[in-house]
């Protein structure tokens, strides 16, 4: 295992982390707690909302672990909101629940509108309660995690109120280069959310992706991505059981810069998009936007470019689903809310016909809502 420090906060992180959402039980926790720590993990990361996580990860770090609390890094995360004895009250249940004196991190949990952001901004908002548990020992270092939009991203990190930052930046979604690049400016720490199942479902890829990055697997070259980055601390594995630990560990001691086989690995991607895309190729430049309709239509095509480059399908659909049903951690409608308006076809540098592609993707895609794991 590889350690980094989490920027400014000079927490020395394992480059993975185990997430603990998808922990179903007191007893699964133990085991894969106790089998990540003994890979060599030593950042475990929770949050309020994700059920019971908080409590199974208690029992957990009650059960007996090979290294002291000292040793040990915890992370949870709490919603952000206009009141501040709200967030201090809700500080008090996580450190309960977890059954400890403090957390080594404090994250405002879907930092994702710019309400959200007036609420961490505001004089008394809940940032007041954050300080006040900094300033007693309750929370010793204080982040964000966030599913907004790269400005609002850009916006947050800008408040110098934060040392660290939860982000989605993975192989096949790059669009956040530019917080990466801000955060590492501002010595923050990155970690990366869900890069193996939000990154493109990759413990699971099509043929296509598989031959196209042979001899390495889909999953371990995004891993590899992100870990030959120098501005990223950790990335985030959510095992729901110790045998999930075993693929992404593999790699916990490459953090090197990419091989040649590596980048000629990518190259074939870009290539391939190229080759299956042309004409139809979205760039992701988000010039389009505003949708008066309330697409997201950066996004949705972006599902296409992947499903139609990569067969990547079956992610495709996974996240298609979730438009109009996840609230502000997915925004945006599905692609057959198109009036054909035309209003974004003049913003298009690609000159691309916006509305058919959006019907296109939503014939290919739509199926079934989908919600989030945890809610």
């Amino acid at each position: 295992m590889r350690y980094r420090p989490f920027g400014k906060t000079d927490l020395p992180l394992s480059v993975f982390s185990l997430g603990t959402m998808r922990l179903a039980s007191e007893s699964v926790a133990i085991q894969t707690v106790q089998q990540a720590i003994a890979l060599g993990i030593n950042h475990l990361e929770t949050a309020a909302g994700y059920g019971d996580s908080e409590q199974y990860l208690g029992e957990a770090l009650r059960s007996g672990l090979s290294i002291s609390r000292a040793q040990l890094y915890v992370t949870s995360k709490i919603p952000p909101t206009v009141d501040a004895d709200v967030m201090e009250r809700t500080i008090d249940q996580s450190l309960e629940r977890l059954g400890v004196d403090y957390l080594d991190a404090l994250a405002i949990h879907g930092l994702n509108t710019e309400e959200h952001l007036t609420w961490v901004t505001a004089p008394n908002g809940c940032m007041k309660a954050v300080r006040k548990a900094v300033t007693d020992g309750r929370v010793r270092h204080v982040g964000f995690s966030t599913h907004g939009f790269l400005e609002l991203i850009l916006q947050a990190i800008a408040t110098d109120q934060f040392e660290f930052i939860n982000l989605h930046y993975t192989l096949f979604f790059q669009r956040n280069n530019a917080a990466l690049d801000l955060a590492h400016q501002k010595d923050m720490g990155v970690f990366i959310i869900s890069p193996a199942d939000k990154g493109g479902l990759l413990y699971t890829p099509s043929p296509t992706l598989e031959a196209l990055c042979h001899p390495i697997s889909p999953l371990a070259l995004n891993y590899r991505f992100l870990l030959s980055d120098p501005r990223i601390t950790t990335l985030s594995v959510g095992a729901a059981n110790p045998a999930e630990l075993a693929l992404p560990l593999a790699l916990a001691d490459q953090d090197g810069s990419l091989s040649v086989m590596e980048l000629e690995a990518l190259q074939r991607l870009q290539t391939q998009q190229e080759l299956a895309l042309g004409s139809d190729r979205c760039s992701q430049c988000y010039a389009c936007l505003p949708c008066p309709e309330g697409i997201h239509i950066p996004e949705v095509l972006r599902l296409r470019n992947l499903a139609t480059a990569y067969d990547m399908t079956q992610y495709g659909q996974y996240r298609y689903r979730m438009f109009e049903n996840a609230g502000h951690w997915f925004p945006g409608n599905k692609g057959n809310r198109c009036t054909t308006c035309g209003d974004c076809l003049p913003r298009c540098p690609e000159s691309l016909n916006i509305p058919v592609l959006l019907q296109d993707t939503h014939a290919k895609l739509k199926g079934a809502a989908r919600r989030r794991l945890w809610e």
